[in-house]
């Protein structure tokens, strides 16, 4: 298998700005970096750069999110209407917490992204800097129409996650990004994680890129990222991280080092019964992580992505094969193309 999955990267490595980490239990299948982290300077890219990781926050945010059911500060049937304030919104007093993980809630979000809508078009108007915070998000989507009744269909929300943020800072006493960092970087020993700001100096970031094309859809310039989206990250998105952590993470889970055996087993297995067609069977959202299980529902893949304007990310477990691929990259294009490679390698092995 090692063999194959060099050949696979040997034919992106000069086309892919980031990392990748394949590994298999302790052993390293493949360990890559390629491009620059900073392209004006020619900074390149190395296996511990830190890159951010766009919606693979909310991984994170679900491990926190079952910390407190665990220790029996939240359930996952309670209201988040009853946890944090939401008068005067068009929040549903229906929706729970399980809702909110699984996408199942409704609610409407910030930036309609299922239905075409460019996030970062949200701050055309609105300067991006405003936003450091999750009760910052509110007035973009608490007021908006719901789409469904909870519990009644499936479409990804962001700011679903963002509610859980706010219901962590309520329980807690502590912001989103100080229990993060304590209870899930600090207690995996994910020592190469942590919320950088845009606006603030980071040693060993990469930036990120935005291609900008021509009229005859041809190569222009590089553009970079910062007004795409909120300066820091918050609970539905933007921690920063290494592919080496995200190995380091996912451990966590399947040895149950974050949370007893029995929450880890619900965190690593699907809990919706909305399934997405896909070409190894289907795919269903669970406790942050999205899974692709065959046509007999045994579980192929665990994942998560995310994608930002100059940020991809994948933190993907394949349990049959005890194989972890990570990919980070600083730039938009190649990287769900290269990982859709690697797991034909890993599935058919």
């Amino acid at each position: 298998m090692i063999s194959d999955i060099n050949n696979v990267f040997s034919k992106w490595q000069n086309r892919y700005s980031g990392t990748v980490l394949v590994k298999q239990a302790d052993n390293i299948l493949l360990s890559f970096s390629s491009g620059y982290a900073h392209k004006g300077f020619k900074i390149p890219n190395t296996i511990d750069t830190m890159f951010d990781t766009a919606s693979v926050t909310k991984i994170f945010t679900a491990a926190a999110i079952l910390q407190l059911i665990e220790r029996g500060l939240l359930r996952f049937e309670d209201k988040i209407t009853d946890i944090i304030d939401l008068n005067g919104t068009k929040i549903p007093k229906e929706v729970q917490i399980e809702h909110l993980l699984t996408h199942t809630s409704g609610i409407a979000d910030d930036a309609d992204e299922e239905s075409g809508e460019d996030y970062a078009a949200l701050f055309l108007e609105k300067p991006n800097y405003s936003i450091r915070n999750c009760q910052d998000f509110i007035p973009q989507f608490a007021y908006k129409d719901p789409y469904f009744t909870p519990g009644t269909n499936m479409r990804y929300n962001n700011c679903a996650f963002v509610l859980l943020g706010l219901a962590i800072e309520k329980i807690t006493k502590m912001s989103y990004r100080e229990y993060i960092t304590e209870y899930i970087f600090k207690a995996c020993g994910m020592t190469k994680s942590h919320f950088c700001a845009m606006d603030e100096v980071h040693s060993n970031v990469a930036e990120g890129y935005i291609l900008e094309t021509d009229d005859k859809v041809e190569f222009s310039k590089w553009r970079k990222n910062i007004y795409s989206y909120p300066p820091i990250g918050t609970a539905d998105s933007g921690a920063y991280t290494t592919v080496g952590d995200l190995d380091i993470f996912i451990r966590s889970i399947t040895q149950n080092k974050l949370i007893s055996k029995k929450y880890s087993e619900l965190l690593s297995r699907s809990h919706c019964n909305y399934s997405r067609s896909h070409r190894f069977g289907s795919r269903r959202t669970g406790y942050g992580f999205e899974f692709i299980e065959d046509l007999g529902g045994n579980i192929l893949c665990m994942y998560k992505e995310g994608i930002n304007s100059g940020v991809e990310a994948m933190c993907s477990f394949y349990p049959q094969q005890n194989v972890t691929v990570n990919l980070l990259s600083n730039q938009n294009g190649e990287l769900f193309s290269l990982h859709r490679e690697i797991q034909e390698v890993i599935i058919g092995w």
